[in-house]
């Protein structure tokens, strides 16, 4: 089976991680301080906080943000559910706001159009390494006074107008997971250029609990600590950051792999008449996680089944948050965000990422194509 995503680890990798089991520090050791300047130095962000998972790296920056119960928060219903969660974890409530059906992220204008009293900050969700409208975005932040969390999963070394994304807003977040950019095995960072956020940040990441003497109410020694939040133990490995480290050192030459895969693509299927080919922006870079395709005069179902029994490893990106039973059970029933039902329907990732051949792809390229023309 070609998987649609996978991590790509050689040997240098791999030494990486043996030097730090060799070490003194397998966590909380200065690896992960490294790791976290790589990642900031990279996407020109002051300060970032590595954390266990991506998820984590949302519900930290929704504590960093003060998202409290009352508060609601806009996001996209085209995402993985903790883009959605993470507002959950602090006891506010999400917003589904609709997509543009040519980027399929998060619409602007729809945004503005379920603002409330309640509004307290948006997340969108950079879509397959697709950067959102963030001029739009920021303006809407700016006129009604909210905070901007991107959730940047998928967008590591992705540019939105020259700058990179996790250089804009208040806070970005990233995930490590094998099948993004890079990977740690699992693993998340916050990017910010706020100190009063970064110091929250890391506070949260470890039980709330500080050593820092300008943080603490007073100082008994240096074995002297002090809780100063109800914090969790999200803390990240030395181990983990080793292999990120390593990875970093990869990540333009994977980003222009997925690049000239993504060119590939488009090649093949822009004269397809039962596949519309994503979007591509005029003003951004994708760093292209994922290849969605939709398929049109004929059955997803099908077609999704019939490439899997030929080996292709495709998958859907994503079932709207609130279909979901916990959702639908939660008050959200009567949801309706029509362009990204609409596209639920027709969409189905291909298989993109850095190991990926270009014989591979050409077989890819000619079961899709061969798969719509019998059905």
């Amino acid at each position: 089976m070609i998987p649609y995503s996978r991590q790509k680890i050689e040997e240098d990798d791999i030494q990486a991680v043996v030097d730090v089991l060799r070490s003194d520090y397998i966590t909380t050791g200065p690896r992960i301080a490294e790791f976290e300047k790589r990642v900031a130095d990279y996407v020109g962000a002051g300060y970032a906080v590595a954390v266990a998972n991506g998820t984590a790296a949302l519900h930290a920056a929704c504590f960093a943000a003060g998202i409290a119960p009352g508060d609601e928060v806009i996001t996209t219903p085209i995402t993985f559910a903790a883009s959605a969660n993470c507002i959950m974890y602090c006891g506010g409530r999400p917003v589904f706001a609709d997509i543009d059906p040519k980027t399929y992220n998060i619409d602007p204008e729809d945004i503005k159009r379920k603002i409330t009293d309640k509004t307290k900050a948006v997340i969108p969700v950079h879509l397959a390494g697709q950067p959102c409208d963030m001029d739009a975005i920021q303006k809407i932040a700016e006129e009604y006074h909210l905070l901007v969390i991107e959730d940047g999963a998928h967008a590591l070394g992705s540019e939105y107008k020259g700058k990179r994304i996790g250089s804009i807003s208040d806070m970005t977040t990233f995930s490590f997971h094998p099948v993004k950019p890079i990977t740690t095995g699992e693993g998340g960072i916050i990017v910010t250029d706020k100190e009063e956020l970064y110091q929250k940040l890391c506070l949260f990441r470890s039980h709330g609990i500080t050593r820092e003497d300008s943080l603490m109410t007073r100082n008994e020694g240096p074995w002297f600590y002090q809780q100063m939040e109800l914090g969790y133990n999200y803390r990240i490995t030395d181990v983990q950051c080793a292999l990120g480290c390593s990875q970093m050192n990869k990540l333009d030459k994977f980003l222009e792999r997925r690049r000239e895969l993504a060119r590939r693509y488009h090649r093949a299927f822009q004269d397809c008449p039962d596949i519309i080919v994503p979007y591509q922006l005029h003003d951004a870079n994708s760093g292209w996680h994922l290849y969605i395709i939709q398929v049109l005069h004929c059955d997803r179902k099908n077609v999704f089944e019939t490439l899997r029994e030929k080996g292709i490893g495709v998958n859907v990106h994503y079932i709207p948050v609130y279909y979901h039973p916990y959702y639908r059970e939660h008050g959200y029933q009567e949801v309706c965000c029509p362009n990204a039902e609409k596209l639920y329907e027709q969409m189905i990732s291909i298989p993109l990422h850095p190991s990926l051949s270009n014989g591979q792809q050409d077989y890819i390229i000619q079961t899709i194509k061969d798969t719509l023309g019998n059905l």
